[in-house]
């Protein structure tokens, strides 16, 4: 296949012109701040998620809405909150916003997600919350962790950036079993809003210090104080809160962009897929699919190679560039970031798995806008430079 081809980024987001003409209503408006779409955008989030109990909360990004999860359950100095080191740097920095302490764990080498044994090892007296990362769109163990929560009187807020549609158990991550779960709609993930993030939890006391918390500690937002119709200039901070609301030209978006998730998922289960079946005979580790019944995201699409692979990591992504094809790597560890590794002296020996897994991974283009040629030529590149 000639190298002429215009260049394949790794990730594109598929904008249609509902999402267009809904922002473009939106900034007709006049209303462009948190108001009546963001609204809008969290009643469907429930709704999607098929559990009225649920309170669901836009915020501008998923950092900020793990920041609101922790700082609402009271985590603080002198705290411990575990977490895996093979995530990006999000997952663990809000735990240091709030002055508490980071362990990281290490991942089962098969599903890449976080180690349930590894997890309860690590639990100390010091130890308040476990923060779970659903990698790549696969569930992490939630039954096993939840079990270690409950005996040990530990929080789970879930990292659930990558897993709009994951189920485990037959649920939808979002409805299960922990105090938060929060979502992304970065650029790149499964549903976007350019950023954006939901936090969602059942629990009202929380989700009232959250909506409080998102903007500014404000014990009524704008929407509220500028529609009512008694007056209503009066409002009161209550806490030293933070600039976390979504606006309604992102919420825009994301209204048409989750009436599509379910077809957005089925294009990335296909590529999924036909990547599956392409690779089957390589030297190459495959992700791997959910379990029967349950949905994998597919939010990332993370090769491996083994010792047989006759290339290494850095040389196949060269030439996989070379061939007009973008590619990433998920994630260099924490154990390897230089302020994770100097504050808690972190070794590379004490995470075996995250750091041979980094080591020979590469995440292929997998996104909705590939076309079965896209994915014929990423699985010719990536032939060709295995020989």
């Amino acid at each position: 296949m000639p190298d002429t081809l215009p260049f394949m980024p790794f990730a594109l987001p598929e904008i249609g012109d509902a999402e267009i003409a809904e922002v473009v209503d939106t900034l007709r408006s006049g209303w462009v701040t948190t108001g009546p779409k963001a609204k809008r955008f969290e009643d469907d989030f429930s709704a999607f998620l098929g559990d009225a109990s649920l309170h669901c909360m836009a915020v501008n990004s998923a950092t900020a809405g793990l920041h609101l999860a922790l700082e609402a359950l009271g985590i603080g100095p002198g705290d411990e909150v575990i977490t895996t080191t093979h995530t990006f740097t999000a997952t663990a920095e809000v735990v240091r916003y709030l002055g508490a302490d980071v362990v990281l764990v290490d991942i089962d080498p098969a599903t890449l997600c976080i180690d349930p044994a590894l997890v309860e090892a690590a639990v100390t007296p010091r130890t308040k919350a476990i923060m779970p990362v659903h990698y790549g769109g696969l569930a992490a163990d939630m039954p096993a962790l939840l079990d270690i929560a409950k005996r040990h009187g530990l929080k789970v807020v879930e990292d659930a950036a990558h897993a709009l549609p994951t189920t485990s158990g037959g649920a939808l991550v979002g409805t299960l079993g922990s105090d938060a779960t929060v979502f992304s709609f970065y650029a790149n993930k499964t549903i976007t809003t350019g950023e954006g993030g939901m936090v969602v939890t059942r629990d009202a006391d929380l989700a009232k210090r959250i909506r409080t918390m998102r903007l500014h500690g404000m014990n009524r937002d704008a929407f509220d104080r500028f529609t009512a119709k008694v007056p209503s200039w009066y409002y009161e901070i209550v806490a030293p809160g933070f600039k976390y609301n979504l606006t309604d030209i992102a919420a825009a978006m994301g209204i048409h962009q989750l009436k599509r998730a379910r077809a957005f998922h089925a294009r990335r289960a296909a590529i999924a897929h036909a990547y599956h079946a392409a690779f089957a005979e390589l030297p190459l580790i495959v992700p791997p699919d959910a379990p029967a019944g349950e949905l994998h995201a597919w939010h990332l699409y993370p090769l491996r190679l083994t010792d047989a692979a006759g290339i290494d990591r850095d040389a196949l992504i060269e030439q996989l560039f070379a061939a007009g094809i973008g590619c990433s790597v998920h994630y260099i560890p924490l154990h390897l970031q230089p302020y994770w590794r100097d504050r808690y002296a972190l070794r590379a020996e004490s995470f075996p798995h995250s750091q041979r897994a980094f080591e020979r991974m590469l995440s292929l283009p997998i996104y909705t806008r590939m076309t079965d040629a896209d994915v014929q030529r990423v699985v010719a590149a990536v032939r060709r430079a295995l020989g």
